[in-house]
């Protein structure tokens, strides 16, 4: 059995179906247990990843965590995964946290988990993907209202990765030893401006969108309204400031999965509908 955090989620999701692609018993965490559109033979737990004491039932029998980064007590959660018998752990991560800056908050959480993992006594593997091709999720709103887009940090190319490949990879990691110990930065095919990605989107929908890039001033106001100011802050940084750079392309998913890494035309085809 293995658990998987954060089920409901887009990358949660995608793991959960890999494994059950696998032929592998999956159990995914919710914190109500309800996880709705999970698919069939996926057994359903709920748990509170800030309280270790409540994953007692949720951890009862797995062999393997998938885990997301940030929760108040990371040693403590994975102290309860080892004490029930939990053999192998992998970490959804960041490309940030390879630089090691305390100060960014976003790099901070993702630091701060990685360590934990490595000290869990576990065999971990850190998985650290580029921006989600998901993340285009955002733009829903705009484009019920009509055919514009507009986004921040309109001249930043990211490598986005479907997170249809960083479940598959994390498949792999909970189910082999053969990827214990091992950090893998996880890339998609192409680096894309937001614009091309709104060109990709207008054509697999067959809709004139268009793309108009955010100022600053007016992303910072928006994204202040959605989270708290050390992470509008440390978006900034990556992205305004350029401490960030997730446009090369990596070998790593076709390496790891034995195909090529999917491109966003794909992802956009598959999720077309969620756009309706």
């Amino acid at each position: 059995m293995i658990l998987v955090t954060g089920a409901a989620g887009n990358v949660g999701g995608e793991v959960v179906r890999a494994l059950l692609d696998r032929g592998e018993p999956v159990r995914a965490l919710t914190r109500d247990g309800a996880g709705p559109g999970l698919p069939d033979g996926t057994q359903r737990v709920a748990g509170d990843l800030n309280r270790p004491d409540s994953l007692a039932p949720a951890l009862d029998g797995a062999s393997g965590l998938f885990l997301l980064p940030g929760y108040q007590d990371m040693p403590g959660l994975l102290a309860a995964a080892r004490r029930a018998g939990v053999r192998r752990v992998a970490l959804l991560s960041g490309g940030s946290a390879g630089d090691g800056d305390l100060t960014n908050a976003v790099s901070a959480y993702m630091i701060r988990s990685e360590e934990a993992v490595h000290a869990s006594g576990l065999a971990w593997t850190v998985l650290r993907p580029s921006a989600f091709m998901s993340n285009a999720f955002r733009w829903r709103p705009q484009l019920r209202a009509g055919d514009l887009v507009r986004a921040p940090f309109a001249g930043v190319r990211n490598a986005v990765t479907d997170p249809a490949d960083i479940g598959a990879v994390a498949a792999l990691a909970l189910v082999s030893d053969a990827h214990a110990g091992q950090t893998y930065r996880l890339t998609g095919p192409q680096p894309l401006l937001p614009a091309e990605q709104v060109a990709i989107l207008a054509r697999v929908l067959g809709r004139p969108l268009r793309f108009e890039g955010q100022p600053d001033d007016e992303a910072r106001q928006e994204m202040s309204a959605a989270m708290p100011p050390e992470y509008v802050d440390a978006f900034f940084r990556f992205y305004a400031d350029g401490e960030l750079d997730e446009s090369m392309v990596l070998p790593t998913v076709p390496d790891l999965l034995g195909r090529p890494a999917r491109t966003f035309e794909q992802w956009a085809s598959a999720h077309a509908a969620a756009f309706g």
